[in-house]
C-alpha cells in the first residue's frame, strides 16, 4: 500500500474502533461523520474516549483551517475535554507546513505525537515472558485494574480511567484484553478488537515502576495472539505514542503516518 493509502486506514481504523468505544460507554455519545470531520465523543472524564479527527484526503491549507475550526467549535461545546486526532498523511502539501498554526489560531494547543502504524503478522508464537502470568480480563476487578493501569501510565486520575471503562460488557466480552499479572499483582496490560476485517491494539499500558522489562511488548503480543486465534485476521493496526513507538516494531508493526494530538487551549 502507498503512504497515503495505510494513512487512509490508520484514519479509519481509528473512526471504527472509537464509535464501538463511544457507543459502548453512553448509548447517546455524539458519533457523527461531518464533512471532513468524524466525532467519536462519549464525553466522559476519560479522555481517550473523547476524539474528533479530520478525515480529508490530500486537504488544502485553508481547507483544513476551515476543518480545524470546526472541530475546535464541536471540542468547546462539549463538557469534558478530549483530543483532536491529526494524521499527518492526510493532508496536502501544502497544509502540512502551517498546521500547527493554523491549529493554535483556531484555539487549539499541541499536546503529543503519535505514530500510525500496521503489519501482517501472523503467525506469532504463543508468547510468554517469565516474569508474568497472563489473564484475559473478562470481570469488574479485572477491568479496574485494566483502567488504573492505563491511568498511571498516561498521567490521568484513576476515577478518569474507572469512568472510561468500569461497567463495560464490550471489554469483559468482546474485545480481547489481557493482564500481565506479577506476583500477583497486574503491572501491564494489552488489549485487541476487531476492526473491518483486522485487529486494532488498543490502551497498552505498564505501571511506570515496571516499565522497560519487556511486559508492554509480551502483553501486546499475547493480546494479538488471542485475538487472531479468535477472530482469523492475519493483519493488525495501532495508533502509538512516543513512548510505546520502539515496541511495535519488534512485533512487526510498520510505522506509515506520523499524528498529532491537539486539545483546547486552556
Amino acid at each position: 500500500m502507498t503512504d497515503r493509502t495505510e494513512s487512509i486506514e490508520s484514519m479509519e481504523q481509528l473512526a471504527v474502533v472509537w464509535r464501538a468505544m463511544a457507543i459502548d460507554r453512553d448509548a447517546d455519545a455524539d458519533v457523527r461523520d461531518l464533512p471532513g470531520i468524524a466525532v467519536r465523543w462519549a464525553d466522559c472524564r476519560f479522555a481517550f474516549w473523547n476524539c474528533i479527527t479530520l478525515t480529508d484526503i490530500g486537504a488544502d491549507a485553508a481547507l483544513v483551517e476551515q476543518r480545524l475550526n470546526q472541530a475546535a467549535d464541536i471540542m468547546r461545546s462539549k463538557r469534558h475535554p478530549g483530543f483532536l486526532w491529526l494524521f499527518e498523511g492526510l493532508l496536502g502539501d501544502g497544509a502540512r507546513a502551517g498546521v500547527r498554526t493554523a491549529a493554535e489560531k483556531a484555539g487549539l494547543e499541541y499536546a503529543f505525537p503519535g505514530t500510525g502504524m500496521a503489519g501482517n503478522l501472523f503467525p506469532i508464537p504463543e508468547p510468554s515472558h517469565p516474569d508474568l502470568t497472563f489473564v484475559r480480563v473478562t470481570t469488574d476487578e479485572q477491568l479496574q485494574a485494566y483502567a488504573d493501569l492505563n491511568s498511571r501510565a498516561y498521567g490521568f486520575p484513576l476515577e478518569d480511567g474507572r469512568d472510561g471503562l468500569l461497567g463495560s460488557a464490550l471489554w469483559k466480552n468482546q474485545v480481547h484484553a489481557y493482564l500481565g499479572v506479577r506476583d500477583g499483582v497486574p503491572v501491564t496490560c494489552a488489549a485487541t478488537v476487531e476492526a473491518d476485517g483486522r485487529l486494532f491494539v488498543v490502551l497498552v499500558a505498564t505501571a511506570p515502576e515496571w516499565e522497560r522489562r519487556g511486559y508492554g511488548e509480551a502483553v501486546t503480543r499475547k493480546a494479538l495472539y488471542e485475538g487472531a486465534r479468535a477472530t482469523g485476521l492475519t493483519r493488525a493496526t495501532l495508533h502509538a505514542t512516543a513512548a510505546g513507538a520502539p515496541v511495535y516494531p519488534r512485533i512487526g508493526f510498520k510505522p506509515n503516518s506520523p499524528m498529532h494530538f491537539y486539545v483546547l487551549k486552556s
